[in-house]
C-alpha cells in the first residue's frame, strides 16, 4: 500500500506528465473571438434577456469563433436559415442539405440582434425567458429541447464553452456592476509585470462544483497564497487541482480547496471534447479527478482524448 504522501506525489507527476504532452492552452481563436464579441453579447442580454454567456457559446460553436466561412462570408454567427420570414440578404450553404439558404448580414452586430429576435419571436423559445438570466445550464439544455439544434450533444458543448471560458461572468456582470472589478477576472490571461503581488484585502469568494468548494483565482494569485488563506499546505492545494509543483496559476481559474470527486454530478453524464481541452482541464471544469476520468474512458495515461470524442463523466 503506498502512503498519503506517495499518492500525492505520483498524483502530481502523473499530471505534469500529462499536461507537458497535452497542455492546459485554451482556444487562441476562442479568446480572441470572447474579447471581441463580449460586449454585443452583454448588451443582447441587457435588451432581450438573453443570457450573454449563451448568446457567447452558440456564437462561438455555429460560427467556430468566427473562423468558418458561412461566418466569413454572411457575417451569420449563429447559423440561422432563411425561413420564411426573412426578407433580408441570403447566401447558400450546404449543411444537412446542400445549397440550403442561410441568412447574411451587413455585420456581426446584426447577426447578434436578430439572433435575439430569432429567440424572442418564436413561441417555442417563450418559456426559457422565464428562466434565471444566470441559469446557463437550464437555457443550454432548453434550447437543446426546443429544437435550435439536431445534435444530441448541443446543450452539453454549450455548457461545456460556458465553463471551460468562464463565460457565466458575463451574466453575472450585468446584475452586479461591482463583480469584476472585485473578482478582477480578465479573459488576457497575462499579467502585467509591474504588479508584484495580491492586494491584502483581497479574501477569495467561494463557490461549489459538483460539491467542492472553490474559488477563482485572480491576478497575481498564485497557490501558496490560496494555501494559506485556507490554512492548507501548498503541496496539499496542488494535489487537490492535480497540478505539478511548477504550473503557474491563470486569472480565472478554478482553484479546489477540497479533494474532487471520483465522478461528475447527475447533470453531467458526459462531456464532448471541445478543441485545445486537455483531460485535466476537462477534470477540473466537472469538478472529478483526472484519474477517475482516464479510468472511467479506458484512455491511457500517455494518451489525450480527441476533439469531438464524448467522455463519460460517472
Amino acid at each position: 500500500m503506498y502512503s498519503v504522501a506517495t499518492k500525492i506525489r505520483l498524483s502530481i507527476f502523473l499530471l505534469f506528465a500529462t499536461n507537458i504532452a497535452f497542455g492546459q492552452q485554451l482556444n487562441k481563436n476562442y479568446l480572441s473571438y470572447i474579447e471581441k464579441y463580449h460586449q454585443l453579447a452583454i448588451k443582447q442580454q441587457k435588451k432581450h434577456g438573453i443570457p450573454a454567456s449563451i448568446i457567447l457559446a452558440q456564437g462561438l460553436l455555429e460560427s467556430s469563433a468566427g473562423q468558418s466561412q458561412l461566418s466569413q462570408l454572411s457575417n451569420n454567427h449563429f447559423g440561422i436559415k432563411c425561413n420564411s420570414d426573412w426578407n433580408g440578404e441570403t447566401i447558400s450553404w450546404d449543411d444537412d442539405e446542400k445549397n440550403e439558404c442561410f441568412r447574411k448580414y451587413k455585420n456581426v452586430a446584426d447577426s447578434y440582434e436578430d439572433h435575439s429576435l430569432f429567440l424572442k419571436n418564436r413561441p417555442r423559445y417563450a418559456f426559457l425567458f422565464q428562466l434565471d438570466k444566470t441559469d446557463y445550464q437550464g437555457w443550454a439544455h432548453g434550447l437543446k429541447k426546443a429544437g435550435y439544434a439536431t445534435d444530441p450533444t448541443y446543450a452539453y458543448k454549450l455548457i461545456s464553452l460556458i465553463e471551460n471560458y468562464n463565460l457565466n461572468r458575463f451574466d453575472k456582470q450585468i446584475f452586479d456592476n461591482n463583480y469584476a472589478e472585485r473578482m478582477e477576472i480578465q479573459i488576457n490571461t497575462s499579467i502585467p509585470q509591474t504588479i508584484q503581488k495580491v492586494s491584502d484585502y483581497v479574501t477569495h469568494k467561494k463557490f461549489k462544483n459538483n460539491g467542492v468548494p472553490y474559488v477563482i483565482a485572480v491576478p497575481c494569485d498564485t497557490y501558496a497564497n490560496i494555501a494559506q488563506e485556507f490554512n492548507l499546505s501548498e503541496e496539499t492545494l496542488r494535489s487537490y487541482n492535480e497540478v505539478s509543483a511548477t504550473t503557474a496559476l491563470q486569472p480565472g481559474e478554478k482553484v479546489y480547496i477540497r479533494p474532487k470527486k471520483n465522478k461528475a454530478s447527475k447533470n453531467y453524464p458526459v462531456h464532448v471534447v471541445q478543441a485545445g481541452e486537455s483531460m485535466h482541464d476537462i477534470a477540473q471544469f466537472y469538478g472529478i479527478k483526472t484519474e477517475k476520468l482516464y479510468k472511467m474512458n479506458h484512455i491511457p495515461f500517455t494518451e489525450g482524448a480527441q476533439v469531438g470524442q464524448v467522455l463519460k463523466l460517472r
